[in-house]
Formats: structure tokens, sequence, C-alpha cells
């Protein structure tokens, strides 16, 4: 059983696949390509996760390093093994390493399930063609349906000598990181269904309360299966399950344009005029440290540097304060977030970017542009959030605590008046846009 993004035992049908031989060896590769990829708090979750299985596993999860076409057919050889099982990977690199790996075997490698409920290519308009309208998709991915969770199958471990996993990377002082594992994240949804999901429609868009599941981390390393958590919610929990969807959504567009991972999604984009030099680098940085003088944004960066997380409303906010105030292109966005999040998914991620930037997958996108006060004013009405993060306002009065310029007196020395005027900025942004589209 080769391990991915599925680091569980429940639920999962590529080890209920390779359990019918009665005897099953685990396998977790350190790839050096996607090391090489992660920021220190996603590999830090990724050990901790391999740490979590390995105990599950009583000690036997086999680690090896190096490159998969060549670990693969040696452990194939060492151990006497007649298949390889695994999920299917529908990621640009993913589709590429497992048919190197596919070529280089000697014995059958068998895929079966993906990290999805749905897989990718899957949902298709007329004419075998995907879908650029998450509504559209979505109604035709609740149509296509999902099967039962698989039950957790008997067999007998079998291991080997590998190498150690690794210890965790030097991270900051001030990130927090959540529990991990599979138990952690059964625990963790159990507690959302008792205490959550019920709110959920009404509270996930304020960052001030307790309103989302934060499951994306667990969902991302596979220590949960999507199946699990739609299987188990009801009839009127359409609200979390659309944002179930979402994920499935953007592992269906990038899977069908593997170029979009890096690329515009819409390429007549490339033409908008972004912000370089000088002062652009430091609009950047002040952006990634949450010092802009715009609370909201601020606030969200700051919780992206202490959790490796950020709630979604906030990132969307902190994306379009990066693209359509400090005109800075998505991609130093998109991978900012990538070297930070614990949760950080390519597809999600930088379709999420595109998105906002205007050039992805939306009907009319050009002049959404989220303005950072009234956001702030809407979706944390108190500034609950924005103290918890940005203590130099924790002693700013709720009615100017998104535009502590109006009044001083309670901000702390060191807070950084704005870097850029919003509404300038705003018909910066819309006149750049509307000269690319003709308008």
């Amino acid at each position: 059983m080769w391990f991915r993004r599925d680091l569980r035992v429940t639920d999962n049908p590529a080890l209920s696949e390779a359990a019918q031989s009665g005897k099953v060896l685990g396998l977790f590769v350190l790839d050096p390509a996607l090391v090489r990829q992660s920021g220190a708090p996603r590999l830090a979750v990724l050990y901790r996760t391999l740490r979590a299985l390995d105990q599950q596993l009583d000690g036997r999860l086999l680690i090896r390093r190096g490159k998969p076409q060549d670990v693969l057919p040696a452990v194939v050889a060492e151990f006497r093994v007649d298949s390889v099982h695994c999920a299917a990977d529908f990621g640009p690199y993913g589709g590429q390493r497992d048919r190197a790996v596919e070529q280089a075997l000697a014995v059958p490698m068998v895929r079966t399930g993906s990290a999805y409920a749905v897989d990718p290519g899957r949902v298709n308009r007329v004419g075998d063609h995907g879908y650029q309208v998450y509504s559209a998709f979505y109604r035709s991915w609740l149509d296509h349906g999902w099967p039962e969770p698989r039950r957790v199958p008997r067999f007998e471990w079998t291991c080997g000598i590998g190498d150690d996993i690794p210890a965790d990377p030097r991270l900051s002082a001030r990130l927090s990181l959540p529990k991990v594992g599979e138990y952690a994240a059964r625990a963790a949804w159990r507690g959302f269904l008792r205490n959550g999901i019920d709110h959920y429609a009404k509270q996930r868009d304020r960052p001030d309360l307790d309103g989302t599941s934060r499951m994306s981390v667990h969902l991302k390393w596979g220590t949960i299966h999507p199946r699990t958590l739609l299987t188990e919610l009801r009839p009127e929990h359409d609200s979390y399950r659309r944002e179930l969807a979402w994920r499935e959504f953007y592992a269906d567009v990038l899977h069908r344009r593997p170029d979009s991972a890096r690329e515009y999604y819409r390429p007549e984009l490339r033409a908008l005029r972004w912000s370089r030099g000088a002062i652009a680098d430091a609009h950047l940085e002040a952006w990634a440290q949450g010092r802009t003088g715009y609370p909201i944004v601020d606030a969200g960066m700051r919780q992206l540097l202490a959790e490796g997380w950020m709630h979604n409303r906030v990132r969307m906010i902190v994306a379009s304060f990066l693209v359509k105030d400090l005109h800075i292109e998505w991609m130093a966005g998109a991978q900012h977030f990538l070297n930070h999040l614990i949760d950080g998914d390519l597809a999600s991620n930088n379709h999420g970017w595109q998105w906002v930037a205007g050039c992805g997958t939306d009907a009319a996108p050009y002049f959404r542009i989220f303005n950072p006060i009234l956001q702030g004013k809407k979706f944390d009405p108190d500034g609950a959030y924005v103290r918890r993060y940005v203590p130099e306002l924790r002693d700013v009065a709720a009615s100017v605590i998104h535009e502590p310029w109006r009044d001083r007196s309670g901000v702390r020395r060191g807070y950084p008046d704005p870097i850029v005027d919003h509404a300038a900025e705003r018909k910066a942004a819309l006149a750049d846009y509307r000269s690319i589209r003709g308008q």
C-alpha cells in the first residue's frame, strides 16, 4: 500500500483492495520534489501525521527517501511484493509521477479511489466538457453522487527496515499547529457535528466566531475522506456540502487544465499592468507581515503566520487587497500562501487566487473588489478577530477599529497608517480591467 494523500486506515479504498492479499506492506515515500516545494509548517504537519499513522500501525509504516520511480521498484524486489496499490492522483505532478512509477514496476500498479468524493473528470457537460462555473458543476456533482464509505478490512501488516520520519523543520516560535492524524481528524469532525454544523450557514463568514470546521488540514493529508463527511451531513447542511464541493470543483478544473496551476486560466488577463520594483517589493512585504494599516487584512496575515491557517472569508479579503489595491500579481500571493498554509492545496489555493484576481473560473469577475473596511465591519463587527491578532489595536473602540486612523487615541505605537488609499486603488484597478476587456 503506497500511502500519499490518504494517511488513514478507515474508509481507504486502495487499502481495502490491497488487503485482499491478506498481507500488506505500508509504504510512504519522502519524495524530494515535493519536500522542496513545501513550506516548513506544511512539512511539520506531514511529519506529525506520518508519526500518527506509524503509531496506528504499531511502528510498521515503511519510510523510504528518494524518487518514487526508483524507490517503488526497489521495495517490490526487496519484499517480493506482487502488486502496488494506491489512490489515483489527478494533480499535474502526481499524474506524471505515477505514470513513471508504473513504467518502472515489474508488478501491477492498481489505483483505487482518490482524495475526492467524485474523481476529477467525472462530472461533465454535454460533449465531455468540464464546467467553468461552480453553480452548474455543483448541481451535476450532486446528481453524480458518491459511494458509501469503505469498512476497515481484515489483514496483516508486514514491515521492514526503512528511513526515520524526519524531525520537524525549524518553526517560528509563534506558530501553533493543530493535532493531526486520523484519530484527531475524527475527533475534530465529531466535535463539529455536535457543536458547529447547525450554525455553520450563519457563522461561516464570521472570523470573529469559531464557526468553521477547520477540517481542511485533515482533508489535505487524507486523514479523513470527504465522502465520510458527506455521508454524515443532513439535507439542511447544504452550505457545508457546497464548501466541500468547491474543493472538488477546483480539482476538476486543474485536472482538465494542468497549465492553470501556474498560468492564467483566462490568458487575456495576462495583459494587466502589475506593480513592479522597490515599491511593489515593500508593499508585498508589508502585506506578508500584516502591516498594511488595514486591520482586517493585517489580522488575516498575522493569523497565517501564527497558525498556518486563515479563515476563508479573510483569505478572499487579503487576496483582493494584494491584487486590486496593491496591484501585485496573484502568483506572488498564491506562493506565499503555499509557503505558510498547513492545508495548502495547489488546486484550491491557486484557483482561489485566480477567482479573486478575476482571471479564473468566474462569469463576471473583474469588478469584484473587496473593500477591507466594509468587509471588516460586516464580518468582524465588534473587532474581536482584529484584536486577537493585532495587539496594537486591542484598546481601540469597536466604532473605529476597522478605521483606526479616525481616532488614534487607543492605537498603540507602531501600528502603521494605511499604505495605500483603497478608494483610489479601486478606481485604478477597475480602469485597468476595463481596458483589457475593451469596455
